[in-house]
């Protein structure tokens, strides 16, 4: 984006393209300015980009050529296999359109990988009779893992033909090349990525959720065996400086990037987050670790830290208390916590106050930002099961609210065995990019009905 704000290319759309119709108070009159940042910082970088501006309007520029030279090159690195850059929409876009107004045609080689990857069959253009849209992102390895977990859950043997087809295909997915995480991490490369192809970016969340579901599959013992050395490695490697892991990168908690002036989408940083590192957590407790494994203590003590006054914990990539406490209650329960621990407690009390009266669980994205919201919504079929997953592993399983719970799952179920969900479940940047799993309203509860099956019998 540097570069295309630097070389500011124009390209008419035609009137029929226009979407003038999006902006409520009309073209005219449409307030395009940055919104505005109150801290001593934030008018410090205000300052500089005006400055920045008066330099921008000097007809000699030194070192401009030479820092678009290295911005050229650098994206020319990032082109992943399938064409892609970052794996999601945004950067492939820009890249495309950076390398465009560099003077790149459109038959050049990446260009043509770029466009042949995003139009192809995996790729984010979905088009039919009557209409034309782009996807922002694809999670084909985030979702056979939870798919592999639901049918595990279900009973599906490990030597199932479905689970030794997907396990075989997420071992091929593991990725060993370098990526910008190195910048912080000295590890050995070993994680998997959310998407088809992006090996520069692998994230643990997806690395330790495809470990469990691995574990549950019939494959050939050194391979795994292989896999799950490197992927250990790797995630243990990445855990940031307070105990928890950031999704992408290590120790990414300079808060100070917040207040650049341009940095109005989401975020600029990836810090720690307690469903990544719950998802961590558990896959440690089931590969045997206990309390006194350092790497594990540290962790416990930053989910314990991150625990919020009534006793939820936020969710950075599911909407939002209750998906926190339904990665957290899992994962504690995993290491052997006491699940009668009063900080423990504090979170099924949080859980069972917020039941709605239909017996389902409920948020809605606004709760991110507004207190009114904040663990309040229609029930949904993930949310619900999120709820439910946390209550089992906390022992409710006999408990008048986890009844209340199923009751809504099987009352809800279509004939067809799916669940319906018209709300977005999944978070990309909290409030600015929300994510519509379409799988999410079928694992999840297939998941918690499982355990609460297996829970009964076992009781």
């Amino acid at each position: 984006m540097t570069v295309i704000q630097s070389l500011r290319p124009v390209f008419p759309l035609p009137r029929w393209a226009h979407v003038d119709e999006l902006i409520a108070s009309g073209v005219e009159r449409a307030n395009r300015s940055l919104p505005k940042k109150a801290s001593r910082w934030a008018k410090a970088f205000a300052f500089a980009d005006r400055m920045l501006k008066v330099y921008d309007r000097l007809p000699l520029k030194p070192f401009r050529k030479r820092a678009i030279q290295a911005a050229e090159r650098w994206i020319l690195e990032r082109q992943e296999e399938d064409g892609s850059w970052g794996g999601i929409q945004p950067p492939w876009v820009y890249s495309l359109i950076a390398l465009h107004a560099l003077g790149y045609k459109m038959d050049h080689p990446v260009l043509k990988k770029g466009l042949a990857g995003f139009y192809g069959e995996k790729g984010f253009a979905i088009e039919d009779e009557k209409t034309f849209r782009l996807q922002s992102c694809l999670s084909p390895v985030w979702d056979a893992a939870l798919a592999m977990l639901a049918l595990e859950d279900a009973g599906l043997p490990a030597d199932h033909p479905a689970l030794v087809k997907a396990g075989e295909w997420l071992l091929d997915e593991q990725i060993f090349a370098d990526g910008d995480w190195q910048v912080r991490c000295k590890g050995r490369p070993g994680g998997w990525a959310f998407e088809f192809a992006n090996d520069i970016y692998p994230d643990t969340d997806d690395s330790a959720v495809v470990m469990i579901a691995l574990m549950g599959a019939k494959l050939p013992a050194r391979r795994k065996e292989q896999a799950f050395d490197r992927g250990l490695g790797w995630l243990l490697a990445m855990q940031s400086r307070g105990g928890g892991w950031g999704a992408f990168d290590r120790n990414s908690t300079r808060t100070l990037l917040r207040k650049i002036p341009f940095a109005d989408f989401g975020e600029m940083i990836d810090p720690p987050s307690v469903d990544v590192t719950a998802h961590i957590v558990e896959l440690l407790g089931k590969l045997g670790y206990r309390k006194g494994f350092r790497p594990l203590d540290r962790a416990l003590r930053y989910l314990r830290g991150e625990q919020e006054e009534d006793g939820a914990w936020f969710g950075r990539w599911g909407v939002n208390l209750t998906y926190g406490i339904g990665c957290v209650l899992p994962a504690l329960a995993a290491v052997g916590e006491e699940m009668d621990a009063p900080y423990v407690r504090r979170a099924v009390d949080w859980l069972i106050a917020h039941q709605n009266e239909d017996g389902g669980w409920g948020e809605r994205i606004e709760g991110y930002a507004d207190p009114k919201w904040r663990g309040r919504g229609p029930s949904t079929a993930s949310q619900t099961a999120w709820a439910l997953l946390g209550l089992i592993a906390a022992g409710e399983t006999e408990q008048p609210v986890t009844h209340r719970g199923i009751d809504y799952l099987i009352r809800t179920q279509r004939e067809d065995g799916g669940w319906d969900e018209p709300y977005f479940t999944g978070t990309g940047f909290p409030m600015d990019f929300m994510i519509n799993y379409h799988l999410y309203r079928d694992v999840f509860p297939l998941m918690a009905l499982s355990r609460y099956r297996r829970a009964l019998q076992i009781e």
